[in-house]
């Protein structure tokens, strides 16, 4: 299989495909939905709510952390979780407009 050809298209097109695979797993959705919930959270909770093992939730946190979805701050030994308000807006915007 070759690589992508992401040059063939514009910088958009290529950002909201990233943002989306960032999205494309239902682990993450619930992560997402959770932390809008309660506002933030360590990874500890996500445990005990998803009854995912530690190791994949933390590899859930670090794909939506890289792609911006989710900050975090550490508290303590803990990181604690919120949505990146701001990513998130960016991400509806530029899905509104691909709908028009």
């Amino acid at each position: 299989m070759g690589t992508t050809k992401t040059d063939l298209f514009n910088a958009e097109q290529n950002d909201l495909a990233s943002m989306l695979k960032a999205l494309a797993h239902p682990a993450r959705i619930a992560i997402l939905q959770h932390l809008a919930k309660a506002e933030s959270c360590i990874c500890g909770d996500l445990v005990q709510e998803l009854g995912l093992a530690q190791p994949t939730i933390s590899q859930h946190l670090k794909e939506l952390k890289t792609a911006g979805f989710i900050k975090g701050t550490v508290e303590g030994v803990s990181v604690c979780y919120c949505i990146n308000i701001p990513v998130w807006e960016q991400c509806k915007t530029v899905l509104d407009r691909l709908l028009r």
